[in-house]
């Protein structure tokens, strides 16, 4: 069993103890934040609260600590806890640079210590659905797909609208869809070309689209707004043998697909607007079928479970660092290209 201290005990912090919970080889021992009232609150849940950072890192019974604070200081806290002989998990963004998370890989492998990016969006059902359509071709070829997370409330918290501090949309919501899009697609990033939405006037961005191109010739676009009252689907996908499209996080959705029927009827022309066409006249009904979406593919473990199998048994870790390290250089490669209003080639070394 790891006992393991949360740096943080902000919205993340606060779950990360249900999430340990859940775990069978981790259990949060306590935290430490510079928030009284925030340490109050842990007090009061019965966790112990350090008085100080150092104390977490003197106490031989913590093994590991996560980190869930603003992600400007990520790389300072993780570095002085690995030098003091801890394992760390950090959550994400890793950092705001990939030079940043460089440092931190190179104390954790003179260290000698384990070190992890929560990518809890790994575990989605949403994409795990996806994500077994794309592997299992059940719709053929994945050519194309759309993954989008919208709301209208805006850029939430107080530090996330802070440019130093590593706030906004990219780094927030889209640090997620990246990490799943890599995670499905293993091909050559081959461009990206990015837009930054700043209506709300932060100087954070408050959204994003980004169309970026691999060469196996999968295209995806990857979305995510603020100001968005009516909302596009969470996911879109087109393969070779049929679409699918997941609403939302409720899980609703389903598969079109053709029947490749012979000696079926040529569609009709329809009317549109003031002229025909039959180019985006509907297939007959016997041309097509609609299925249910497939069940979404199991993690072998949870998160937590899979960091102690790292750290006790050196096991695999299923969020590995050069896999967050792609992430990080196609966000840098985002940025720049919003920043210069252009393709962004060799993302992938």
């Amino acid at each position: 069993m790891l006992q393991i201290a949360i740096i943080g005990y902000g919205g993340m912090g606060t779950y990360h103890v249900e999430l340990t919970n859940a775990s069978d080889r981790v259990r949060v021992k306590g935290i430490f934040d510079i928030d009284e009232a925030r340490s109050q609150a842990a007090k009061e849940r019965g966790l112990y609260v350090y008085r100080s950072y150092q104390e977490v890192l003197s106490d031989p019974e913590i093994a590991a600590v996560l980190i869930a604070t603003p992600n400007d200081v990520h790389k300072k806290l993780a570095i002085r806890a690995l030098e003091a002989g801890k394992h760390v998990v950090s959550e994400k963004p890793v950092t705001i640079t990939t030079t940043e998370f460089q440092e931190i890989l190179d104390a954790a492998a003179k260290a000698d210590r384990t070190f992890m990016v929560h990518q809890n969006r790994r575990w989605d059902e949403d994409f795990l659905i996806i994500k077994r359509l794309k592997q299992e071709k059940l719709i053929g070829d994945v050519f194309h797909l759309e993954s989008r997370v919208q709301g209208a409330n805006g850029i939430p918290g107080d530090w996330r609208h802070k440019l130093a501090q590593g706030g906004g949309m990219v780094l927030d919501w889209g640090v997620h869809l990246l990490d799943q899009l890599l995670f499905m697609e293993n091909s050559k990033i081959d461009s990206v070309y990015a837009t930054l939405s700043y209506v709300l006037g932060e100087e954070v961005d408050d959204g994003f689209i980004a169309l970026i191109r691999f060469d196996s010739g999968l295209t995806a676009h990857i979305e995510v707004g603020t100001t968005n009252f009516i909302k596009l689907p969470r996911w879109y996908v087109k393969g070779t043998d049929g679409n699918a499209v997941i609403e939302d996080w409720d899980l609703s959705g389903r598969l079109i697909v053709p029947t490749y029927q012979e000696g079926l009827e040529a569609p009709k022309p329809i009317q549109a607007g003031v002229g025909l066409t039959k180019t985006m006249a509907p297939p007959s009904e016997e041309a097509t079928a609609e299925k249910t979406l497939p069940k979404p593919l199991q993690n072998k473990t949870s998160f937590y479970n899979n960091f102690a199998d790292v750290v006790l048994d050196g096991q695999e870790a299923i969020v590995k660092n050069g896999e967050v390290m792609r992430v990080m250089r196609l966000i840098e490669a985002i940025f720049t290209s919003a920043r210069e209003n252009r393709v962004v080639t060799e993302i992938d070394s």
